[in-house]
């Protein structure tokens, strides 16, 4: 048992965690922290109270009845007390069953309303997270917080507190009945109950640790079938199937080992606990049947005593065991006050100013930007001004910083240096919502959500009427292709868009933002990934999309950019040349020499977006 025990510790010990353990944080913290979220219940809770009143009261009637039974009934061998005792057990019993259900119906209300509340709320604040946190923290054990983690808050809060106060009064009651009975033999049973306190004490702190790694490990696992299976193309394509099993067999393994200890720790004290128990009784049924002997006591009131004994000892066990199970669901509210604890980096300022529809002008002054926990300049002195219905294109080699101004357009994040305006106003000044809803966006990776054809083109403003959805997918030419789905509009797409294609899906993206209407139109990428043929297919559509809006083009394909009204050429976060295609083909520069590289010496490109 030494050994084992002296092994636990060691459960959480890895050097290549997939998820970093939560801080560790203080019982009483925990309930502080959650308890707020119990308000909507909290009127239940007399009920609740009433029922723990009434249970243990019950149960202490049917055992005084079995008193009754042996001193007036079985001993004198008279049956005539069974004319009142019969109906009155059978009235307790029902008693019994009749509360069992109040106190279930009504305990899971209390419960299951808490968890809507705590899981919503928690959800709302992932969904309130800045995009950097998602781009920092596994996707995976997020999902595996706002599930499994929020039901063991509950256990810790409601549930268990629920537990213990039924416990509480059951050993109230009893333990006044046992004084009222034989207050010497109920000294000599409390002797025993410090060293319930003892061996839950002891082993609590272990049970914490192996289910805190427990906890961590279903994360880790969760991490990696999510990233693992949301990526199966490219696992089966480089054939890596037995590269991403082996993955999940050690952090499976891991939550094995950590369960196993947890198990192990059970396992010890379990026994420990009933070796304790076994010794209060055999000590009480020792001195009681002395007493009986010796005529001090009947034998009715000796077995309802050894009943009552059981019945102490059973919240006294219960409530030793209910402290490891706190800590056990403590190690999961560890993990949501971390995630709840983490702030966004984009916040509305003090006072920022509401906006509505913005003319569309764009300017990027001296910006610089470094992402959060890196050294080097991801964005260096850039600065760019895009008047309302012209387009500006970003070119550049992979890795200039392309796709970073994007995210500072979108205020996914805020610039370090300098200043991102839209009509003249810094986007710091301005309430988040209303700068993004001024944009509209076709991004590189086309984000498809499972759900019909229409909701998808709704998702860009989702009181969009029939007329507007329809009006959105003609401009996009993708009302023909849509009419010819087997449900037409509402035929479901399949998660990812799995069931369209390349280019029906970026028709999609460009009939959503169509739909949406707004006054600036950031396309990153809009032919990345697309065939030749569904290139040229999805050109018409953009510049219908383009048409009186506001245009940041990014691309490193020069093709689609020659003919915006102004070029920007990034190169290493910094702008290295501005002007025409023609003003940069002429200073045979960087953006020349991309040309060339883009094998650009024909005059009349086939896919050509802005014309």
């Amino acid at each position: 048992m030494v050994h084992v025990l002296r092994r636990l510790p060691a459960v959480g010990e890895t050097s290549d965690a997939v998820v970093e353990a939560a801080p560790p944080v203080a019982p009483r913290a925990v309930f502080r922290r959650f308890w707020p979220y119990t308000r909507g219940g909290r009127r239940w809770f007399v009920p609740v109270v009433l029922l723990s009143l009434i249970g243990p009261a019950v149960d202490a009637g049917e055992i005084w009845l079995f008193k009754i039974v042996v001193d007036d009934v079985l001993v004198p061998r008279d049956l005539g007390p069974l004319l009142w005792i019969a109906p009155t057990y059978l009235g307790l019993i029902v008693a019994s069953g009749v509360l069992g259900f109040a106190d279930d119906v009504t305990s899971t209300w209390v419960s299951e309303r808490f968890l809507l509340t705590l899981r919503s709320d928690v959800f709302r604040h992932v969904q309130g997270l800045s995009l950097g946190f998602f781009e920092r923290r596994r996707l995976g054990d997020v999902l595996s917080r706002i599930t499994g983690d929020v039901d063991a808050v509950e256990t810790f809060l409601l549930s268990g507190v629920a537990d213990a106060l039924y416990y509480v009064i059951s050993l109230g009651m009893f333990l006044g009945l046992l004084f009222y009975l034989q207050w010497d033999l109920t000294l000599l049973a409390l002797v025993i109950v410090p060293l319930f306190w003892g061996a839950a004490r002891h082993f609590s702190r272990r049970i914490k640790e192996a289910s805190r790694e427990r906890r961590r490990r279903s994360g880790s696992i969760s991490a990696i079938a999510e990233e693992s299976l949301g990526n199966v193309a490219l696992v089966q394509a480089y054939n890596r199937q037995g590269w991403e099993e082996r993955r999940f067999e050690r952090e499976n393994v891991g939550r094995f080992r950590a369960a196993m200890a947890s198990a192990r720790i059970r396992g010890v004290y379990g026994p420990v606990v009933d070796v304790i128990e076994v010794s209060g009784g055999l000590a009480v049924m020792g001195l009681g049947t002395w007493k009986l002997a010796q005529g001090q006591l009947t034998l009715g009131g000796l077995l309802v005593f050894l009943a009552l004994i059981g019945k102490l000892y059973g919240p006294v066990r219960d409530l030793s065991h209910l402290g490891t199970t706190f800590y056990a669901a403590s190690a999961s509210a560890e993990r949501i006050i971390e995630l709840l604890d983490q702030r966004p980096q984009v916040v509305d300022a003090p006072g920022a100013r509401r906006t509505g529809r913005a003319r569309g002008d764009v300017e990027f002054d001296g910006v610089g930007f470094r992402y959060p926990g890196t050294s080097s300049w991801a964005l260096s002195g850039v600065s760019f001004h895009v008047a309302p219905g012209e387009t500006l294109a970003l070119v550049g080699a992979s890795g200039a910083g392309k796709s970073t101004v994007a995210k500072l357009q979108l205020r996914f994040y805020d610039p370090d240096r300098g200043a991102v305006r839209l009509d003249g106003v810094d986007l710091r000044d301005l309430r988040l919502c209303d700068v993004r809803a001024n944009v509209a966006v076709v991004l590189q990776e086309t984000l498809v959500f499972h759900g019909t054809v229409r909701d998808n083109i709704a998702y860009g403003r989702p009181e969009a009427t029939e007329a507007d959805i329809v009006a959105a997918a003609r401009a996009a030419d993708a009302h023909e292709f849509i009419e010819s789905l087997p449900e037409g509009y509402d035929t479901l797409v399949g998660q990812r868009g799995r069931t369209l294609s390349g280019g029906q899906c970026q028709r999609l993206a460009i009939a959503r933002a169509m739909v949406r209407d707004a006054p600036v139109l950031l396309l990153d990428e809009p032919t990345t990934g697309l065939d030749a043929g569904s290139g040229r297919r999805i050109m018409d559509p953009l510049r219908r999309l383009m048409a009186g809006r506001t245009t940041v083009v990014i691309s490193h394909n020069l093709l689609t950019v020659r003919d915006a009204t102004r070029i920007v050429v990034l190169d290493h976060g910094r702008v290295v040349e501005q002007g025409t295609h023609d003003d940069l083909l002429g200073r045979d520069g960087t953006y020349a020499r991309l040309h060339r590289l883009n094998g650009t010496t024909r005059s009349a490109a086939p896919g050509k977006v802005l014309s």
